[in-house]
Formats: C-alpha cells, sequence, structure tokens
C-alpha cells in the first residue's frame, strides 16, 4: 500500500486530506510540525509527502531542502500564497509540484498520481550486478549474460534492461522510460521505447525461448521476479 505522509499544521485541512487519502486506498501519517515532518521524511518509509510551506519550528522549504539531501522522495507543496516566487522557490528546492490553498482535492489526488507514476525506485547504488532467473547484468563490465551466455546489447538496449531490471515487479510508463533511456529533452519518436523493448525480446526472449519483459497493457512495461 502507497503509504503517504502529510506536513500539515492546520488540523482541519490535515484531518480533510487524510479522510479523502484514506478513501482512495493510501496509508496516511500526518506530522503537525517541520521537524516531526522531516524525521518522518528522513527515515524512508513513505512514498509521498504533501508539505506545508507555512510550518512551526522548520519552515517548508528548509524541511524539503533538507529531504532532497537524502531522499528523492515525490514532494506536494502546499501553500496559501498565490506568488509566483513562492512557487519558484519551492520548485528550485526541489520540489515535484505545487498546491495553492484553497484547491480542490480532485486537483490533489490527481497531482499525487502523476508524481507517483513519475517515481522510479531503484536500487541501492552498490549493487553492480542485477539479476532476474538465469538473467544477469552487470553494470561496471557493462555486460548480461542469460545461462551464462553473453548477450550484446547497444548502448540504449543495455540501458532500458538496467532500468527495468532496478525496478523489478514495479511497472514503468512510457514517459519514464523515455526518459531514463533518451534524456529529458528527447523529441523524437514516441514509440522508441516499444522499439527497443522488441529488440530485446528478439535478442533475449526469442533466442532462449523465455519471457523476461512484460507488456501491461495501456501502461508500461514490467520486469518481474520468476
Amino acid at each position: 500500500m502507497v503509504k503517504i505522509l502529510i506536513v500539515e499544521d492546520e488540523e482541519k485541512i490535515a484531518r480533510f486530506i487524510e479522510l479523502e487519502l484514506k478513501h482512495e486506498g493510501y496509508e496516511v501519517i500526518k506530522a503537525n510540525n517541520g521537524r516531526t515532518g522531516l524525521e518522518i521524511a528522513e527515515k524512508g518509509e513513505v512514498d509521498l509527502v504533501i508539505l506545508d510551506v507555512m510550518l512551526p519550528e522548520i519552515n517548508g522549504l528548509e524541511v524539503l531542502r533538507r529531504i532532497r539531501k537524502v531522499s528523492d522522495i515525490p514532494v506536494i507543496m502546499l501553500t496559501a500564497r498565490d506568488a509566483v516566487m513562492d512557487k519558484v522557490s519551492g520548485l528550485d528546492a526541489g520540489a515535484d509540484d505545487y498546491v495553492t490553498k484553497p484547491f480542490a482535492i480532485e486537483e490533489l489526488l490527481a497531482r499525487i498520481r502523476t508524481a507517483l507514476k513519475k517515481r522510479v525506485v531503484t536500487v541501492k547504488k552498490d549493487v553492480d550486478v542485477l539479476s532476474c532467473g538465469l538473467l544477469s547484468l552487470d553494470k561496471k563490465k557493462h555486460k548480461v549474460v542469460y545461462n551464462n551466455t553473453e548477450i550484446e546489447l547497444t548502448n540504449r538496449e543495455f540501458t532500458l534492461l538496467q532500468i527495468l531490471m532496478e525496478n523489478k515487479n514495479i511497472v514503468l510508463t512510457r514517459e519514464v522510460l523515455i526518459e531514463k533511456v533518451c534524456g529529458y529533452d528527447y523529441f523524437g519518436e514516441t514509440n522508441v521505447i516499444d522499439v527497443y523493448i522488441r529488440f530485446l525480446r528478439t535478442k533475449i526472449d526469442d533466442v532462449f525461448n523465455t519471457k523476461i519483459i512484460t507488456t501491461v497493457r495501456g501502461v508500461g512495461y514490467v520486469i518481474k521476479d520468476e
């Protein structure tokens, strides 16, 4: 279950958001000041933070800056102010999105879904060899092996396979994969990921009579634990 942290000192607003999130099936934790919210976020046990700007003890922007030193967890800022500079400060500090009070709960829920969809959870950087059944990928040696047979991949094919293996059992959208494989400024064909998935299947699935990558219709792709 997705766990969301609400850091908001106005109890009525926090309670309102909490009830709506629980109704949508999320697990919710609340904190009514910046210090407590930061301590919870730093533990790394939540999937997204809804963070008010004006908080007692430590303000929201400072909480965000400290979170960003240790985590890339999605953070949506809440504020009663609508000044452009406030939004710029929040986004520059690393916020994923920004919602101005008063807001429609449907808008907040939509932004939460978008932020969660964009998130790519990766394994620790010190893991150099990834595996899934008989398939293994060595990041340092840039080498892919299936059942002791090496597979020659292009750089993009290797990167795509690496991202999918780092995120086993997590369905990644085509948009996320395009950003990770081709870069944020990619403006080429939108079906580029489908093309590279087909290349990988030709080199792995077809050759070794297996099924490594699963298509989730209308969403994206996933590699599941065998």
